[in-house]
């Protein structure tokens, strides 16, 4: 017998193997084609829609500054209406890049953001110089003067040591001045009637404890030291900077916190937390309540079951893959929940 004919073992399963060595070989490197061409396609559809957006922001964001200088020397009644159509479309604009923000690179979201913030800065500046209120907020600080420091005025003293008195006057200032500023040591509270789709600014606060009930258009938060201040949701951004030693808690659409420590946010975001210049700020999930609170989420418009508390932009941290040092999430046995102390 021609023993070329005879059938050997070792060779065929050799052979076998060989065979399904290359099999695998080329299957993986078909796969990795085919991973490196969505990889490349991934990437020009991320740029595609990077140079969109870029484009369309811009543009929008002109169109609104465009609008905001017609308000120079125009009447009163054009003014509120020219303001109000700038603050809807700024608006807007805000949900586009809240939209765009999975694809955006951290620069374009960043300059994005501070085109917005800039916006929102003029339509208050312009607000505050077309709609002064001078005869209520003159008034509004000789109470709040009385209370902190009782200086000799003609005016009969507001009467002390009563709460009710002391809402009374708080209401004064936050419908007149869409706010609180300059004060120390006392507890403020704003109505959803006194502050429904504002702007609300809170500056230069000590030792206070504040609370917004109702849904403001946006809210600032500048020089907080020390303070506990809680907040109905807000329909777009809320602005922090050079707070201290403070407790927050808000929903929102977006946040963004500057030159801030030893600060704990209890967050609704829809979007994401951004801080820049910050260390010693931690997270948690929103847990303030009351009685209008899903009345009001609903005048915001945030979704209610969308929360990306925990999920924090530190822009002066770009190490990818190291955890930035500047902000932690709070325990959840550290975590607040009431809220009445």
């Amino acid at each position: 017998m021609d023993p070329t004919t005879v059938d050997d073992p070792v060779c065929n399963a050799g052979s076998l193997n060989i065979q399904e060595r290359l099999q695998k070989r080329h299957l993986a490197r078909i796969k990795d084609a085919e991973r490196r061409k969505e990889a490349k396609e991934s990437h020009s559809v991320a740029e595609e829609k990077s140079e969109y957006f870029c484009s369309t922001f811009n543009s929008e964001q002109g169109n609104i500054e465009e609008l905001l200088s017609s308000c120079s020397g125009a009447d009163r009644p054009v003014v509120i209406q020219k303001l109000e159509e700038a603050t809807a479309r700024t608006a807007q604009l805000q949900k586009f890049l809240n939209d765009s923000m999975v694809f955006l690179t951290k620069y374009d979201l960043s300059q994005a953001q501070a085109a917005l913030q800039k916006l929102q800065t003029s339509i208050a500046e312009i607000r505050e110089e077309a709609l002064p209120k001078k005869k209520f907020a003159f008034r509004a600080r000789t109470k709040a003067a009385d209370k902190v420091s009782a200086p000799a005025v003609s005016e009969p003293p507001v009467p002390d040591a009563a709460t009710p008195e002391i809402s009374k006057t708080d209401g004064v200032v936050a419908s007149e001045q869409c706010g609180f500023s300059n004060m120390s040591d006392m507890f403020l509270t704003k109505t959803a009637e006194e502050i429904q789709k504002q702007d609300v600014l809170l500056t230069h606060l000590s030792n206070c404890k504040v609370r917004l009930l109702g849904s403001p258009s946006t809210l600032h938060l500048k020089h907080i030291d020390s303070c506990e201040i809680l907040c109905g949701p807000v329909s777009s951004s809320v602005f922090v900077a050079h707070c201290r030693n403070s407790t927050l808690a808000f929903p929102c659409q977006q946040m963004r916190t500057h030159n801030t420590t030893d600060t704990q946010v209890y967050l609704h975001v829809t979007s994401r937390a951004i801080i820049e210049d910050c260390h010693g700020v931690s997270f948690a999930p929103f847990s303030w309540s009351y009685p209008t609170l899903e009345e009001d989420f609903h005048v915001s418009g945030l979704d209610k079951d969308r929360n990306n508390w925990n999920q924090v932009d530190d822009f002066n941290w770009l190490a990818a893959g190291t955890p930035s040092p500047n902000w932690t999430l709070i325990p959840e046995a550290d975590r607040r929940t009431n809220w009445n102390s």
